[in-house]
């Protein structure tokens, strides 16, 4: 794929960056660089290659999924504010925290 410098400048317009002729020029020789390195790797036969999952054969060590914390639920809604209003009752109800209601 052949780059010409509209196509440089274009691309740099709907980047939103100002490219003048010379970095137009220098950023085609590096675009076509990497474009020409891509054909070359596209062109390498990789269907009796298996995929890897990573570049070298780690294991991942696993610790067991078990419980280490305790639900803390009702200490955490000990410490909800109360309701206002001169009320002795905590912004509570279901489990869940009261707030303001801040749109009508």
């Amino acid at each position: 794929m052949a780059l010409t410098q509209a196509d440089i400048k274009r691309i740099a317009h709907l980047a939103r960056i100002e490219v003048n002729d010379q970095e137009a020029d220098e950023t085609i020789t590096k675009l076509t660089g990497i474009l020409g390195l891509i054909e070359q790797m596209q062109a390498i036969d990789t269907n009796d290659i298996t995929p890897m999952s990573h570049s070298q054969d780690a294991v991942q060590r696993l610790r067991p999924d078990v419980v280490t914390k305790t639900n803390l639920r009702e200490a955490f809604q000990k410490n909800a504010p109360l309701l206002g209003n001169g009320s002795n009752e905590q912004a509570i109800a279901n489990g869940l925290y009261l707030v303001p209601k801040v749109i009508e």
